[in-house]
């Protein structure tokens, strides 16, 4: 079976991407700043198929092994943009841990002799500003520009340093992910700490549009585009049916508290005074479009919000 090196491995997406390949019968090589044990990838039972792989962006190496004794490319690596308060030094580090990867991934395809057949990089739906900048009127679909702000410019030049990669005759797929739903980390488990003391916290007034994607089908998604040599340039990758803030918050309360539950909002200036500019994020409607990865075969398991937080 191919081997699938894979940056960010050891992240959640990069965890779960890893058990699902693996399951498949694939090899995979992850690169990290220092080499893991294979026990980080939980429930693994193919440790033997994991290679783990050194790499450091300050000192600009890779080592060559991971380049030459893999089939495709998944990059995943970047500084969490919700990890932390966004300082200037945060955000310098959020662009630069995207931009630099990407320079070094190209460098070492240039370098190093290599059968890579494919590229699937990650970007986000960060690149679209709030509906209200969509003059159309409706879903934001991957032709549109990049937003003039933060996360905008950010995701533009993200997928500037990668593109050079369709120069040295590689397949690239860029899939600009939405919120992903996991219980191992990111948005799905901040949305749950209220519901832990029955508290349903809606942010705002809650009708800001949510576009997201349940983990597997996201990792299910890096896997078609590693498959089909038809899935080429950019895709959305979130589910079809976008729901509210609200509407999110009420559905996963009814499903961890039944009807046993208080309803709150919090203030949009109090999401400004603890988190700063990323609250501008939390707060924007970004409605984003599936279609385009629909229309070439992808079968989503979890289309609908409810089908999502069933599973998880």
């Amino acid at each position: 079976m191919p081997t699938v090196l894979i940056t960010g491995g050891t992240g959640t997406v990069g965890k779960r991407l890893t058990q699902l390949l693996l399951s498949k019968g694939y090899n995979v090589n992850i690169l990290s700043r220092a080499k893991q044990k294979a026990d980080s990838i939980q429930e693994n039972t193919n440790i033997s198929k994991i290679a783990y792989f050194n790499w450091d962006l300050a000192k600009n190496y890779i080592d060559p092994l991971a380049i030459s004794s893999a089939d495709f490319i998944v990059h995943l690596a970047g500084a969490g943009v919700a990890d932390k308060r966004w300082t200037e030094q945060r955000k310098k580090e959020i662009l630069l841990s995207r931009t630099q990867s990407c320079d070094l991934l190209v460098s070492a395809l240039k370098k190093v002799p290599n059968n890579i057949s494919a590229v699937i990089s990650a970007s986000a739906i960060g690149w679209y500003g709030p509906d209200h900048a969509n003059h159309t009127n409706a879903p934001f679909i991957e032709t549109a520009a990049s937003y003039k702000d933060f996360l905008g410019e950010t995701c533009q030049l993200w997928e500037d340093a990668i593109t050079p990669i369709t120069q040295l005759e590689k397949r690239l797929v860029i899939l600009r992910t939405g919120i992903v739903l996991s219980n191992e980390g990111g948005a799905l488990v901040e949305f749950k700490k209220p519901l832990k003391l029955k508290t349903a916290a809606i942010l705002g007034n809650g009708q800001q549009m949510i576009s997201w994607i349940h983990i597997d089908d996201l990792c299910n998604q890096y896997i078609f585009a590693i498959e089909n040599q038809q899935v080429e340039g950019v895709f959305n990758a979130v589910a079809p049916n976008p729901v509210s803030n609200e509407k999110l918050t009420l559905a996963l309360a009814k499903k961890m508290a039944g009807s046993f539950f208080l309803k709150i909002h919090v203030p949009a200036f109090l999401l400004k005074m603890v988190l700063g500019e990323m609250s501008i994020e939390v707060l924007k409607s970004t409605t984003v479009s599936a279609q385009k990865i629909k229309s070439i075969g992808y079968q989503f398991n979890y289309p609908t919000i409810d089908t999502a937080l069933k599973h998880l």
